[in-house]
């Protein structure tokens, strides 16, 4: 058969992994997908640089509409990122008849119903394993590994900036701006790394993960994100003492009144492997009703591991090329004409009506009655306690401190009770700080 023609946009990071990974496996490839797959055209606004990686096996040009305008372009690669020109050259490409393959997990979840109505409209197939935890096969999983299962939720650490940042944290005992530029000087983290340490690019990819798993569409406006900026090694420290250690987990849920989508900080027992995913690594937790508990460790970034799913996507449509577009696997793992009824049966819930447990870390005058007003208030709204911890004061404030801290574990309870209890909380004039409210992941 005759190869499939690639073009590929953008060139940097990733697009000189996949050039470089296809070249090298090119021969075990064409086994597997039963053609060959060959990158004929990459452009890039440094056109020396591309130059420089891919030599005379293609063609380099500037302008990225050159590539959308051959005809002898099968399948185009979007690398470039981000929502602007990305978006219109993904929906240029599709309107031209060519398969779509990217890597761009912002683009995808906020306009992701739009490129894949039109995609379906045109019969064209769009890929986007890489979009999510880089080289770990977590979207075909979904989609096709555990097509047979009521998922009832995905937890992952989905983002390597910020789990070194806390690996660090926890190891070195460290505070969070200290890590911060440490993974900065390291390449951990970028020059901005506003989207990685506030949670909004394990949003972006817990809002596709979300979306494949239930049936809906890709929402990332209704998500909740919170980030790891007010996390401090004393919170990572209290946690490892009883027993939890603190992750960045996007988390999505199928409950009896919908959805939930949220991504922040959780304490996780220490004793759950995703708890010991350490660095940079990422980690997927699915939980379903016919294989149980599945976890899914790898590369969660990275030139080489994130090609490997460019490539995946590759020889997917390599594969089915040609086949009638009915019979394919559907973008979102349901067949299109379910989606929108899937969508208005199972709304995404607001943070309010999330239900989970919470540790506490309160900091109050070293004086009685204290703590049993503190209890008291969570008693009224309907909270229950698990187990609280005071520390010695001299531990908190040193020798003669008159603060200590509460620590107080709950069993689960509505976030919108605990908004209420912890306002109330809050200005109690024995309460000395802004309290820390971290929510607690069993996982089980």
């Amino acid at each position: 058969m005759k190869p499939i023609q690639v073009g590929l946009l953008g060139i940097g990071t990733v697009g000189s992994g996949t050039f470089n990974v296809l070249e090298r496996n090119q021969d075990e490839i064409r086994r597997r997908a039963g053609r060959g797959i060959e990158i004929t055209m990459v452009a890039d606004l440094d056109t020396a640089r591309a130059k420089s990686v891919v030599g005379d096996k293609a063609k380099v040009v500037g302008d990225a509409r050159e590539i959308i305008a051959n005809p002898e372009i099968d399948v185009v690669v979007e690398l470039i990122g981000g929502y602007g020109i990305a978006k219109a050259l993904v929906l240029e490409a599709i309107a031209a008849g060519k398969h779509v393959v990217t890597a761009n997990k912002a683009l995808l979840a906020v306009h992701g119903t739009e490129i894949f109505k039109a995609a379906a409209e045109k019969g064209v197939m769009v890929a986007y394993e890489a979009a999510v935890a880089g080289g770990i096969p977590i979207i075909k999983a979904l989609r096709e590994g555990l097509t047979a299962n009521s998922i009832q939720w995905v937890a992952g650490i989905i983002n390597g900036t910020t789990n070194f940042i806390l690996s660090e944290m926890r190891d070195k005992g460290l505070d969070f701006e200290v890590v911060l530029k440490e993974a900065q000087r390291l390449g951990y983290a970028e020059a901005d790394p506003t989207f990685d340490i506030e949670g909004v690019d394990a949003a972006h990819k817990a809002t596709l993960m979300s979306a494949i798993a239930f049936g809906i569409p890709v929402q990332f406006d209704k998500a909740y994100v919170e980030g790891i900026t007010k996390l401090t090694a004393t919170d990572i420290r209290y946690a490892e003492q009883l027993g939890y250690r603190i992750k960045l987990l996007g988390i999505t849920k199928r409950t009896d009144k919908g959805i939930e989508l949220r991504v922040h900080p959780s304490l996780v027992p220490a004793k759950r492997l995703i708890a010991n995913v350490e660095g940079a690594m990422n980690a997927v937790v699915v939980h379903a009703d016919a294989v149980g508990t599945t976890l899914y460790y790898g590369k969660g970034a990275g030139s080489e591991p994130t090609a490997s799913a460019v490539i995946a996507d590759l020889v997917d449509i390599a594969r089915m090329d040609g086949s009638d577009p009915a019979h394919r696997v559907p973008a979102l793992a349901f067949q299109s004409h379910t989606l929108a009824a899937a969508g208005h049966e199972l709304p995404v819930l607001p943070m309010t009506e999330v239900v989970t447990s919470y540790y506490l870390r309160i900091r109050v005058a070293d004086e009685a009655g204290v703590l049993a007003k503190i209890t008291g208030l969570l008693a009224g709204a309907g909270i229950s306690i698990d187990a609280v911890l005071q520390r010695e004061a001299d531990e908190v404030g040193g020798e003669g401190s008159t603060q200590t801290d509460l620590i107080i574990l709950t069993h689960d309870t509505r976030e919108g009770d605990m908004n209420q209890a912890l306002a109330e909380i809050q200005s109690l004039p024995t309460v000395l700080a802004p309290i820390t409210r971290i929510r607690k992941e069993e996982l089980n």
